[in-house]
C-alpha cells in the first residue's frame, strides 16, 4: 500500500549554456536507469561534457540507478584524465541520498552543489519502450558491478544480487538466441 503513494521516477533534461541539467524526480529506480544511461550517452556523444544531476525532487535512489550514476562518474573521471573541461555535479540531494552516496563510496565522483531548482525549459526524457529484458538485466548487472568495483564493502553487499542478475541475464540471453 505504501508503494502506491510514492511518486514514480521521472527524468527531465535541459541544456543551459552547454551545461546539461538532468532533473530526477520521485523514485530513481532501475526502471529509469536505462533512460538515464541513454540520455547521458547521447548527449556525451553530441559533445556535451558538463552535466548537473538535480536531485531536488528525488526522494530515493535504488542501487541500480546509483550504479548507473556512478558509471557516469567514472566516465567523467577517465575523460578528465585525458582532457580538461568536464564537469559533473549532483545538486540538491536530500540527506538520505547524500548518505547513500557516502555509504556506497561514490560521493567522490561528484561535486555536490546547491542550486535553485530549474522548473522551466526542461523536457521529459522519453522512456525506452522497446528496451528488452536483456537490456534491463545487463544494465542492472553492470550497475552493481560498478558499485562493487568502487568500494570493496559493496562487494559483500551486492555479491548475491550480482550473482542472481548474472544468472538471470544468462537465461534471458539464451532465450533470445
Amino acid at each position: 500500500m505504501m508503494e502506491a503513494t510514492k511518486p514514480a521516477g521521472t527524468i527531465r533534461v535541459g541544456i543551459f549554456d552547454r551545461t546539461v541539467r538532468i532533473q530526477i524526480a520521485g523514485r530513481a529506480t532501475f526502471t529509469a536507469s536505462l533512460d538515464l544511461k541513454n540520455v547521458v550517452n547521447e548527449l556525451w556523444d553530441r559533445g556535451y561534457k558538463s552535466f548537473i544531476f538535480d536531485l531536488c525532487d528525488c526522494v530515493i535512489m535504488d542501487s541500480t540507478f546509483l550504479g548507473v550514476l556512478a558509471g557516469v562518474g567514472l566516465k567523467f573521471d577517465e575523460a578528465n584524465e585525458k582532457a580538461d573541461g568536464c564537469f559533473l555535479a549532483i545538486a540538491n540531494p536530500n540527506e538520505r541520498i547524500a548518505d547513500l552516496l557516502e555509504d556506497l563510496g561514490v560521493a567522490h565522483l561528484f561535486k555536490v552543489i546547491e542550486l535553485d531548482p530549474a522548473k522551466e525549459n526542461l523536457q521529459p526524457v522519453a522512456h525506452v519502450e522497446n528496451s528488452s529484458r536483456v537490456d534491463v538485466a545487463r544494465t542492472c548487472l553492470e550497475a552493481h558491478k560498478t558499485l562493487m568495483t568502487l568500494n570493496s564493502e559493496n562487494a559483500l553487499k551486492f555479491k548475491d544480487v550480482a550473482q542472481f542478475l548474472a544468472e538471470d541475464l544468462k537465461k534471458l540471453e539464451a532465450k533470445e538466441s
